[in-house]
């Protein structure tokens, strides 16, 4: 995807957007409501024309050749939603018709442990067995792409932690993920590689450490003391950047290889302590760092 532009009126909900998706990799597109995450996933799969920019996904154009190209893909939109009565065995059977992809259906229902719910109605399922649903939908016809978007929302966190593994099958399947998400643990903890999207831009592409360590901000370290400790020493320590004492806490903060110095430093000195900890940056750090908002704030006009 290269430069791509969606425009409504003059309004322009996504601008010059670009990034590459890798072959088995797990792709997450992560920002706060209405950034343009789903408009992006949308155009992937043919459902919305661009207005500008170059985009292929697996070597097809989706403005032209959708038809071609959903026979090799899969998703879960963020409305995915099935009539309340329908069986789980009778929308995989529904769902292999309508793509006209041949599919083992007790095979599918055995492989996404979906035995004791073959013959539930849609409507009684919780909320995590929906999404394994959708993700066994999804994978019908074992395509190369599977797009995911906002699959966890609404659920409580044994049934996301759930749906996590599930993705992590699906990758390692050997099929590629595009996962739409406003969660940050999410995206650190499945993503191989984040797109951070704001106010339609992608404002930072790299994988979830890379970006924390580029883009988070320093390390920080606490710790208690008494008995007069002074921690000036530790500025000499390489990487420290500031060392400072108050209310019986030193805070001090660096590069991230700090910490192991900062550590050896005080055993030097004879000071182990108990309370001794190292706080990394999260994407969440980055995220405002990169965008001036937190995730879960309004975006500014």
């Amino acid at each position: 995807m290269e430069d791509l532009r969606k425009t409504y009126g003059q309004t322009d909900a996504v601008q010059d957007v670009s990034f590459e998706v890798r072959r088995r990799e797990i792709f997450g597109i992560l920002g706060s409501n209405g950034a343009g995450k789903t408009t992006v996933v949308e155009i992937l799969q043919g459902l919305r024309d661009r207005t500008s920019g170059r985009v292929s996904v697996l070597g097809l154009d989706p403005g032209r050749e959708k038809n071609q190209l959903r026979r090799k893909i899969g998703s879960q939109l963020q409305s995915s939603a099935l009539p309340e009565r329908l069986r789980i065995v009778e929308a995989i059977k529904l769902f292999a018709h309508a793509r006209n992809v041949p599919v083992d259906v007790e095979a599918t229902i055995a492989a996404w442990n979906l035995e004791h719910l073959r013959d539930r109605a849609f409507g009684s399922l919780s909320g995590g067995e929906q999404q394994r649903l959708f993700v066994a939908l999804a994978l019908l016809g074992d395509p190369e792409l599977v797009l995911l978007d906002e699959l966890t929302t609404g659920l409580d966190p044994s049934a996301r932690h759930a749906t996590w593994d599930l993705i992590r099958q699906v990758r390692d399947r050997g099929t590629t993920v595009v996962l739409v998400t406003h969660f940050m643990d999410e995206a650190e903890m499945l993503c191989d590689r984040v797109a951070i999207m704001d106010r339609g831009k992608v404002v930072a592409c790299d994988t979830p450490s890379a970006l924390t360590a580029h883009h988070g901000g320093p390390v920080t370290i606490t710790f208690s003391t008494t008995n007069g400790y002074r921690p000036d020493h530790l500025l000499t320590v390489p990487g420290v950047a500031t060392a400072d004492l108050g209310d019986g806490k030193v805070t001090v903060t660096g590069e991230a290889p700090s910490a192991v110095r900062v550590a050896a430093a005080l055993a030097e000195h004879g000071l182990t302590p108990d309370d001794y900890r190292t706080h990394y940056p999260s994407l969440e750090d980055v995220f405002l760092s990169m965008t001036g908002h937190r995730l879960s704030e309004k975006v500014p006009s």
